[in-house]
């Protein structure tokens, strides 16, 4: 692999551990207080950390991430689903479905103005986020084991 690739994959490892880091702290403390109807002014603002975080984390790992990773197995990057399918297969993810329900979730996220689907994001997000963290760890283990 040349350096200008493990620079880049370098960089984005970095970035994404420290995106799950910042996504587990809010997760941790938006499960503790959970959702319902009557949450408190920052316990909102919390909620929106976490739906923001969980977005910018699905984005690292599947717009960047995976990317580079079918680039550097030298695979044709494809679409969000191929990637997906792809990171599946090759054990970056435990379920292709799980992904596709994050990467429409994050979409929801992006695209959300209504106060009536809020708290739906809000218990998509705490029902997912483990998903997505535990893609942080396995991508990690897979660039240990395989590129490098």
């Amino acid at each position: 692999m040349n350096s200008v690739w493990n620079d880049l994959l370098d960089k984005q490892v970095r970035e994404l551990t420290d995106a799950a880091a910042i996504l587990g702290y809010s997760y941790e403390k938006c499960l503790a207080v959970g959702v319902r109807a009557n949450l408190s002014q920052d316990q909102l603002e919390s909620f929106e950390a976490l739906t923001a975080r969980f977005a910018r984390l699905s984005d690292l790992v599947i717009q960047k991430v995976l990317r580079t990773i079918s680039a550097l197995e030298l695979e044709d990057i494809g679409t969000v689903r191929d990637r997906i399918n792809r990171a599946e297969k090759w054990g970056l993810i435990e379920s292709a479905e799980d992904f596709v329900q994050i990467r429409m979730l994050r979409n929801e996220i992006a695209h959300e103005y209504q106060s009536e689907t809020i708290f739906d994001i809000f218990e998509r997000t705490l029902a997912l986020t483990p998903a997505l963290s535990d893609a942080v760890k396995r991508i990690r283990q897979y660039i240990d084991r395989h590129i490098d």
